[in-house]
């Protein structure tokens, strides 16, 4: 993470996913304290990583709210998720056609 934004609240349906034969999406789920944070992740088998980030919004959803990273359009791969320049928060596998989650750890 690195960059802090200040968007607003995202409202239910507002995240198009673009998943297929080959992609599938990913969602980082976090806190409210990690809102418009920028989450990095790269591919495991790229040396050296090219890594792509997207914010953390607030997302409203039926009765709730949560906070959470979308990816919306990943190739099928296992992926390292930084917290940080040199520290990974772990790995998660995005599948095709499919949405991989994953939770952000409490520090």
């Amino acid at each position: 993470m690195h960059t802090h934004h200040h968007y607003g609240t995202s409202e239910t349906g507002s995240v198009m996913l673009d998943i297929g034969r080959d992609t599938g999406a990913l969602v980082i789920y976090t806190g409210p304290e990690q809102q418009g944070l920028e989450i990095e992740i790269s591919p495991l088998d790229m040396i050296p990583a090219t890594r792509t980030h997207v914010a953390v919004r607030e997302r409203l959803i039926n009765h709730g709210r949560l906070y959470c990273a979308v990816y919306p359009s990943l190739p099928a791969g296992r992926y390292a998720v930084w917290r940080g320049e040199a520290e990974q928060a772990g790995t998660v596998t995005v599948a095709a056609s499919r949405v991989a989650e994953f939770s952000w750890p409490a520090a």
